[in-house]
């Protein structure tokens, strides 16, 4: 598997006739309903063959196909730069010898399109955490779902289900809600019993910590509420885990509720959210710069054992209108839908090299400038590869039904998945 990059003037017809493909073949593998692409697209070609194009180089072909120039050296001993012609075939070698866990987040639907979609995903998943579950300052848990379905597809292809806990209130996550049960014993102790009585009642394998915007002065009490819950949970083969924000330090004011070292003592796994560098109340920019998930992961490892970690990646970006204003808030969009989008507007795609990240401009019908960051096969392939540089636990996505085709050749190019 390697990644073309489209240059001007080229069609998907030339593309599949200069690799010996079809058309179908590219149009599936990327999520393609029409053929109209654009300069700068990322699209992924699904064999393990490539076939030299004029001005090529061993290095290009290892950029392109994402290993290394020995790796690609070792694959093709006979070749050399002197050897190599247009025309040649080469073999892309085979690196899906990591084994890598994934945890990605499944936003509840019908109980038909639950098991349709689980099963189309459990091939790539090895935990998928059911979104979500809310409590009250008492420590009770204050909603059902209707996630029977859910649960019993997930077991059934060979995956762990695990129940989503969040602080998240009509107005938003709230920081407040979970001080209040912190700083209360006996609603602390609720919640852990809560918790357990439902994932035992429901049939999950285990749970997702999703609380959001933990205040500092909350920070040691966090941790021993996880620690109480591991507690109560591992030794009945539960699995603990849990989500938190991006640190790059300890500097950062209002991430200090998060203390990596003492969470990461006690869950299973922690599932770092790393994105959302650049949201929908900020200037346009890289959702997930590379600069900043590499720092990321660089700081979690000096406290965390590094199979613990399991690094967050976005299915989604946004839509900025421009010139921006902080009155504007900017619209999420899919991965798969932003490329749809510069489809339609015929905007050439131009990708940050610093950010490792894809971004275009458009006008719309109402002659309303936009800019749209977003992630692609290959921002997501150099997030893939610093999993592996790091021997991270493996990674996870928000969330599975934003869709994308690229992901699961991707996954199965990089690794061997874990499952039950």
């Amino acid at each position: 598997m390697f990644i073309h990059e489209v240059q001007p003037g080229e069609s998907l017809f030339r593309i599949s006739n200069m690799y010996k493909t079809s058309i179908d073949q590219l149009q599936s593998a990327n999520g393609l309903e029409k053929t109209n692409i654009v300069p700068g697209q990322a699209l992924l070609v699904p064999l393990y063959t490539y076939i030299v194009q004029p001005g090529d180089t061993l290095f290009k072909i290892a950029k392109k196909a994402y290993v290394t120039l020995a790796q690609l050296r070792n694959a093709n001993p006979s070749v050399s730069e002197t050897t190599l012609q247009p025309g040649m075939r080469i073999r892309i070698p085979d690196i899906s010898n990591f084994l890598a866990s994934t945890l990605s987040f499944y936003v509840i639907r019908s109980p038909e399109q639950d098991r349709r979609l689980i099963t189309e995903f459990a091939p790539y998943s090895s935990f998928i955490s059911l979104f979500e579950y809310h409590f009250a300052n008492n420590g009770d848990i204050v909603n059902d779902l209707n996630d029977a379905v859910a649960i019993q597809t997930t077991w059934r292809q060979r995956v762990t289900p695990i129940a989503t806990i969040t602080n998240l209130t009509h107005q938003g996550f709230s920081p407040d809600l979970v001080h209040e049960v912190l700083n209360n014993p006996a609603s602390r102790t609720n919640l852990v019993n809560n918790i357990s009585s439902l994932i035992s009642r429901k049939g999950y394998g285990g749970v997702n910590i999703d609380f959001e915007g933990v205040l500092e002065e909350d920070r040691d009490l966090f941790t021993g509420f996880l620690r109480q819950l591991s507690q109560r949970l591992r030794p009945t083969g539960f699995v603990v885990t849990i989500a938190v924000p991006p640190k790059t330090s300890e500097d950062i004011p209002w991430l200090r509720g998060y203390d990596y070292g003492g969470i990461g003592s006690v869950v299973d796994f922690m599932f770092i959210m790393a994105y959302d560098w650049h949201h929908a109340g900020s200037e346009p920019g890289p959702v997930a710069p590379i600069t900043e998930v590499r720092t990321t992961v660089e700081f979690a490892i000096r406290s965390v054992p590094r199979r613990k970690i399991i690094l967050g990646i976005p299915l989604y970006g946004y839509n900025w209108i421009i010139p921006y204003s902080q009155e504007r808030i900017a619209t999420a969009i899919s991965n798969q839908n932003a490329i749809r989008t510069a489809m339609m507007y015929q905007s050439p795609i131009q990708y940050s090299k610093e950010f490792e990240s894809p971004y275009f401009r458009y006008t719309d019908e109402k002659r309303v400038t936009h800019e749209v960051w977003f992630e692609d096969a290959r921002s997501i392939s150099s997030k893939m590869i610093l999993i592996r540089e790091y021997g991270l636990q493996g990674l996870g996505a928000w969330q599975l039904t934003l869709g994308f085709a690229q992901g699961p050749w991707l996954l199965r190019k990089f690794f061997t998945i874990r499952k039950i």
